[in-house]
């Protein structure tokens, strides 16, 4: 009997583990638009440097973390570049296939001749 309830446990742990994950990031907003995803990093680097001081009192540990690397990293900015990359590249495919297919037509009417 166990050893039938022993799996089903271990995916309640990893799909609770997952869902939860989901939400935190769902109610943080990093899912969110990029002005939320920037207000929820600016939270973190203000969490993160106070946390980490109090788990290492906790722990009994007096080691000095260096301080943190400043990052100079935009999130709105870069946000969907790269969708609009991929958009601006299929806007453009029309043309660039009419083009191809223009210098193959006239590299095969030159082999004819």
């Amino acid at each position: 009997m166990a050893a039938r309830i022993w799996p089903f446990l271990k995916l309640a742990t990893k799909v609770t583990i997952a869902g939860g994950a989901v939400y935190v990031a769902c109610d943080s907003g990093l899912l969110g638009s990029s002005e939320q995803g920037s207000e929820a990093l600016e939270k973190a680097k203000a969490a993160v440097p106070p946390a980490l001081e109090e788990w290492m009192k906790y722990f009994g540990l007096e080691t000095q973390l260096p301080s943190m690397p400043k990052i100079e990293f935009s999130p709105v900015k870069s946000w969907n570049s790269g969708v609009r990359w991929t958009i601006s590249k299929l806007s453009e495919a029309p043309t660039k296939t009419a083009d191809y297919s223009n210098q193959g037509l006239q590299y095969v009417k030159d082999l004819i001749k």
